[in-house]
């Protein structure tokens, strides 16, 4: 697989498929606030990926679905289960997901895709930690495709 870390945007970049941290979707999509990467999803596509999501039922910690990008101009959203219902992920929370995402990407055949630092927004998981883990995980996987792991940085301007 090929592997590059940028800093910038999720919603920019050129890829087919992109990751959504969510949670395990025992709460209703409707009563939650999406914060960060939901909330800037939620903000392009509109409610439809979510609609979809939450009628797929409870994600188990560290699996993944697919749903439509809705407004979004990519070929899917794939959402992680990337922290427990105490709001927190793990190394194995986000290693699993990493992983997940990755087997629906090879199965329906997407060629690339980008991840956000997985867990830690709402995770509260350290960013240096999560961006090795996630690293580590892309840099050794054994699918074909490009992966983009995207580093978030608020504007200064």
């Amino acid at each position: 697989m090929q592997f590059e870390i940028v800093e910038g945007d999720l919603l920019a970049q050129d890829v087919e498929v992109i990751v959504n941290a969510w949670n395990r979707n025992v709460i209703p999509w409707w009563l939650l606030l999406p914060q960060g990467v939901s909330g800037a999803i939620k903000k392009k596509a509109g409610n439809q990926p979510f609609r979809e999501v939450g009628r797929l039922g409870p994600i188990p910690l560290g699996r993944a679905v697919l749903t439509s990008a809705g407004r979004l101009p990519y070929k899917g959203i794939i959402h992680v289960a990337g922290i427990n219902l105490f709001w927190m992920a793990s190394e194995w929370s986000i290693r699993q997901s990493v992983r997940n995402a990755l087997m629906i990407m090879q199965e329906k055949g997407f060629e690339s895709i980008a991840f956000p630092l997985i867990g830690a927004g709402s995770g509260s998981f350290r960013e240096p930690e999560a961006k090795r883990i996630l690293s580590d995980e892309l840099e050794h996987a054994e699918v074909g495709g490009r992966a983009v792991l995207v580093l978030y940085r608020r504007r200064t301007d």
